[in-house]
């Protein structure tokens, strides 16, 4: 049978989509009875404590908890609440896990499915993004990237690879912009990331990680508070 992603929505949707999309994944996941079989497949971590299962894995280097039945995800040692579309990638992601390997093939966002008539939106989601803030000076992505656990890359003037979860790895990569020509960027895949999320979660996830490079470069930019009034 033909695996059936349950994709986030778009953009125009958020609120509404988002929660939509979440209890239908939420109700998937409940009635299954082999969550350790997702969780080999995942490389997520099983455990049982009394009649609750409890599911633990990494996303974007930060610890998160699925706990069964209910369907409750949080984080570990926060009480930081999970934003809902980080919830449903999670969810995703555990859910349609087939356990490939990561390997050392990258594809670009065009060759998944129906990536090339979708590029234009994910450009301007996930690269643009990237381009306004990094592009005349993509050294600092690096820096940036450390905090979502990410590690330097052998493409362009500037690349890093973000492993979102154990099995999804993203690569970023700036061409530096001068006088003459504009900045320009790139994501690359490993090969086969189609076996855990579909081309729309794919698309969340890579802005996900551009805006959150964003942010970790604004607050590496914000003077420090020496005190007296602001």
């Amino acid at each position: 049978m033909k695996k059936r992603f349950l994709s986030l929505p778009n953009q125009r949707d958020y609120q509404y989509g988002y929660k939509l999309a979440y209890k239908l994944a939420s109700s998937e996941l409940a009635k299954i009875d082999y969550i350790e079989k997702l969780c080999l497949k995942s490389g997520a971590q099983f455990k049982l404590i009394g009649s609750q299962k409890i599911i633990t894995l990494e996303f974007l280097n930060r610890s998160y908890q699925i706990r069964f039945p209910d369907i409750d995800v949080s984080l570990i040692d926060s009480k930081e609440p999970v934003p809902l579309r980080d919830k449903l990638l999670i969810l995703h992601y555990l859910r349609w896990a087939k356990g490939s390997p990561i390997t050392n093939k990258v594809i670009t966002f065009r060759e998944l499915p129906e990536g090339a008539s979708y590029f234009p939106n994910f450009s301007q989601r996930a690269i643009m993004p990237l381009l306004d803030n990094f592009g005349q000076e993509p050294h600092r992505l690096l820096a940036a990237a450390e905090k979502l656990g990410g590690h330097k890359a052998d493409y362009g003037d500037a690349a890093v690879t973000i492993n979102a979860f154990s099995r999804v790895a993203i690569t970023l990569v700036l061409w530096q912009g001068d006088d003459e020509f504009a900045p320009r960027g790139s994501i690359l895949f490993s090969s086969t990331i189609s076996d855990y999320l579909s081309t729309e979660d794919i698309a969340v996830l890579c802005e996900t990680i551009a805006w959150g490079l964003v942010r970790a470069l604004r607050e590496t930019e914000q003077p420090p508070f020496l005190g007296g009034k602001q």
